[in-house]
């Protein structure tokens, strides 16, 4: 039997777990500074297994890949822009393998880092990129594709329409806020919540939100200015393990799994479908937030 859309599972209105950080477990695997994240679904398929696993083990319903940078702009700094359609494929696959028959995998698709607003980059080019990125994530066995840590509607928006309009994978797309001085919400392109989320449904997108960049505390108000402009929008939020903090040299995020759990299920009632984590997030956060929220 086919898997049930995340759309339609979410109908029920069960509020469903995803995953959360990649990162921090591939440095501690051994990602050196200046290494290709990406290239490890080629070179060390078994320790992004690893990854993905261990979040479908600590119970959560979807898991992402290890495909964030594995847009052709990214992958040229490592020389392997040529490369993306199969690294992009290979990501798409561990997930797949990791998620099993049951799971979702909503694959990554991250900023290129190119400007428009520079004229550095055409949207023609973002759209071929994103693409190409699309198109080999549902040949991996993809679900859906996730866009996230968004700042300028324009790209965000040519990736939308580029899974929409070349695979029939759902498409989640998710902004990075920063608080002003003002207490208002913006993207480093100073774009609010409610005109990014505006902008991407217009474009095709199914679900919509914010990921990095905050905690669950912000990330509640930051949802709650969404569910009051749109009360039907299915929402996701990969929020942070609260606000980095410099501690002798390193950075740590401070909140702890019993911590992003006992906020789980006021995010969740502000109008959250989709809970997950991003930065210094781990399995055990993972766990505990399902936990709370099964109750």
């Amino acid at each position: 039997m086919a898997r049930q859309k995340i759309t339609e599972a979410l109908k029920s209105g069960k509020t469903l777990i995803s995953d959360g950080a990649w990162g921090t477990f591939l440095h501690i695997k051994g990602l050196k500074p200046g290494e290709c994240p990406e290239l490890w679904c080629i070179d060390r398929p078994s320790d992004i297994l690893d990854v993905a696993k261990s979040y479908i083990d600590a119970g959560a319903d979807m898991v992402e890949t290890d495909s964030f940078g594995g847009s052709s702009f990214k992958l040229a700094h490592y020389g392997l822009a040529d490369r993306a359609a199969e690294i992009n494929e290979a990501a798409a696959k561990i997930s797949r393998q990791a998620a099993g028959d049951s799971k979702w995998v909503i694959a990554s698709i991250g900023p290129t880092g190119k400007m428009l607003v520079t004229e550095e980059v055409t949207e023609e080019e973002l759209y071929e990129a994103f693409k190409t990125q699309a198109v080999a994530f549902e040949k991996g066995g993809a679900d859906a594709a996730c866009i996230e840590t968004m700042s300028d509607i324009e790209e965000a928006c040519q990736a939308v329409k580029a899974v929409k309009e070349n695979t029939k994978l759902e498409v989640i797309c998710t902004f990075t806020f920063e608080k002003t001085v003002q207490g208002e919400y913006r993207t480093m392109m100073g774009v609010d919540p409610v005109a990014a989320m505006n902008a991407v449904i217009a474009a095709g997108a199914d679900v919509v939100g914010a990921n990095c960049g905050n905690g669950i505390e912000r990330m509640i108000e930051i949802v709650s200015q969404m569910r009051a402009a749109n009360k039907t929008i299915p929402i996701l939020v990969h929020a942070n393990a609260g606000l980095p903090k410099n501690v002798a040299g390193e950075v740590v995020f401070p909140e702890s799994p019993q911590d992003m759990a006992a906020l789980a299920p006021k995010l969740a009632a502000a109008g959250a479908n989709i809970i997950g984590g991003c930065c210094g997030t781990t399995p055990a956060h993972i766990m505990s937030m399902k936990e709370a929220l099964s109750k």
